[in-house]
């Protein structure tokens, strides 16, 4: 799992081949610390067929508004720079967000 920041979000995931996972998350945002392991976990499970990465929105708000990232946690699946697919708040399930990956890899 790649931490990316708002210097290297542009490098590693909008000018990235292929799929790029991004883990939205904050540092007070209590449901993105319980999804964290799981993440962490589908990134070892899938992390030879997807790059998997995070980026912390509290240190990177512009980014994330760039991005229209309004709400937390956003779990976001990009394609050779472009958000193809999102789970957001309460859409972002262990369940759903395994099945968006899946469809990716």
């Amino acid at each position: 799992m790649l931490e990316v920041d708002k210097n290297t979000f542009q490098s590693e995931v909008l000018e990235a081949e292929g799929y790029v996972f991004v883990d939205f998350f904050g540092d007070g945002c209590v449901p993105c610390q319980a999804l964290m392991p799981f993440v962490h976990e589908m990134a070892d499970k899938y992390g030879d067929k997807l790059k998997f990465t995070s980026l912390n929105t509290t240190k990177a708000r512009r980014l994330a508004i760039g991005q229209k990232i309004l709400g937390l946690p956003v779990m976001a699946i990009y394609k050779d720079g472009e958000k193809v697919e999102e789970v957001v708040k309460d859409d972002a399930t262990q369940e759903s967000i395994e099945a968006m990956i899946k469809k990716y890899i």
